[in-house]
């Protein structure tokens, strides 16, 4: 369920930017803040899908709980600090909030996911659909940090950069949908050979 409503969640966002992106232009102040503030709000989604995963992978060792409570805190802890990083400059203080919380939480979800595609490994996962949602996401996250690196990197280069973005922002929902309508929902793979599903990807 929490997989549906986030990837819903991302289509309606990539129309949107579209549409806004049409009728205003890339420079404009109101598609500037459709892109961050829905981005805001799907990363923190995404955060929450994370914690999803989390607990289809630990869910046989009842730590759900602590796993619930674990990502409240974190999520809670990377806002503040995201305030904190921003509150010097009380102009714009809010469109600067959510653009540096969006890139906090890209940077927490990035690591969380290899800390669970090492858990995967570790606990020997062999849900083939899990371990490519878990997979997919790993790439996507990549890929948008890389994307925020570049960003700040490379300021003039704006115009091939979201043309970039947008090629990132198809990523995730594509992978999923190879992997929901490709890897049957009972489909196990072998311990052994979870190194081979990586170097297919």
């Amino acid at each position: 369920m929490a997989l549906n409503v986030f990837v819903a969640c991302m289509a309606a966002k990539e129309v949107g930017d579209f549409f806004v992106l049409r009728r205003f232009g890339y420079s404009s102040h109101q598609y500037v803040s459709f892109y961050y503030y829905s981005d805001a709000l799907l990363t923190v989604l995404m955060f929450l899908t994370i914690m999803h995963l989390y607990h289809q992978v630990f869910g046989q060792m009842r730590l759900s709980r602590y796993i619930r409570g674990f990502s409240l805190m974190l999520l809670g802890t990377t806002a503040l600090f995201s305030y904190a990083v921003v509150y010097s400059n009380s102009e714009h203080f809010s469109g600067r909030f959510v653009v540096e919380l969006s890139q906090n939480l890209y940077f927490v979800g990035l690591v969380l996911t290899y800390l669970l595609w090492l858990a995967v490994f570790k606990l020997r996962e062999t849900r083939a659909r899990l371990v490519q949602l878990v997979l997919a996401l790993g790439l996507y996250f990549s890929a948008s940090a890389a994307m925020y690196a570049l960003w700040n990197l490379f300021p003039g280069a704006k115009y091939a950069l979201a043309f970039m973005n947008q090629l990132t922002g198809t990523l995730l929902p594509v992978a999923w949908a190879y992997t929901f309508t490709r890897v049957p929902e009972d489909a196990r793979l072998v311990p052994g050979h979870l190194l081979e599903v990586v170097s297919r990807h």
